[in-house]
């Protein structure tokens, strides 16, 4: 079932065992229970009482998220903007690759719920890189460090590419690619090390990069992008 809803585009495969779990979604006017099978074209399935269709184009968008700006479809507290605030668009849809409050860069908004969880599911690894500004100057030994991988909460992070774009006076621009996103991993990996990150931009998620998009604004992904995204799931299955 909850694989049925990701193609539907109503997120991951695990926010819509979300769905399921707290009894939104009915299967011919009957609760569905997480596991359950169904066919989309015999069965009527809901959310919500809306009926579920799996035929519909997908969309997909690029937006460059400024700092102060929520990964997230919507602010149930109301103190924040979301993403999806910024992105004046029809339909459901879902963030893929969060980012921190304070952090910026490319995230991904779509209502393909197979590519969201291809992207963001640690099993696949698909890298994601970061600009990183750090304090201070990190030399040989601490970059290689954070190259093999530290303990965070009790569990080494796995193996990352970190190198040295620029110095200034007293801070350092680091480049950062992961195979993992643990929460807040780049940050708390560099306050344990003492560089502590003043600034952290993602500039590209697989195939996909930031490029020159402003800070708030978003974009279409191109037809060269789509066909590697396609590309992706295809490999997957």
């Amino acid at each position: 079932m909850q694989k049925i809803l990701a193609r539907a585009g109503f997120g991951s495969r695990r926010s819509c065992e979300g769905l399921i779990q707290e009894r939104r979604v009915a299967v011919n006017g009957r609760i569905a229970k997480l596991g359950q099978k169904a066919d989309p074209e015999r069965d009527r399935i809901t959310v919500d009482g809306q009926p579920v269709r799996t035929d519909h184009p997908y969309t997909y968008v690029a937006i460059h998220k400024p700092r102060g700006v929520l990964s997230a479809e919507r602010d149930d507290s109301g103190q924040y903007r979301t993403v999806r605030d910024l992105v004046p668009l029809p339909g459901h849809l879902y963030p893929v690759g969060r980012l921190d409050l304070n952090s910026e860069g490319l995230i991904l908004l779509t209502d393909d719920g197979e590519l969201a969880n291809l992207l963001t599911h640690p099993r696949y690894e698909h890298t994601k890189e970061y600009h990183v500004f750090v304090e201070g100057h990190p030399g040989d030994k601490t970059l290689k460090r954070w190259q093999r991988g530290l303990y965070l909460d009790g569990r080494r992070t796995a193996p990352a590419q970190v190198s040295v774009l620029g110095r200034e006076k007293n801070n350092t621009w680091l480049r950062v690619v992961l195979r993992e996103g643990r929460k807040r991993q780049i940050r708390r990996v560099a306050a344990k090390l003492r560089h502590p990150v003043h600034r952290l931009i993602r500039v590209r998620i697989g195939p996909i990069h930031l490029g020159d998009l402003k800070s708030g604004l978003w974009r279409p992904l191109s037809e060269p992008e789509l066909e590697q995204l396609q590309e992706l799931k295809q490999k997957k299955g």
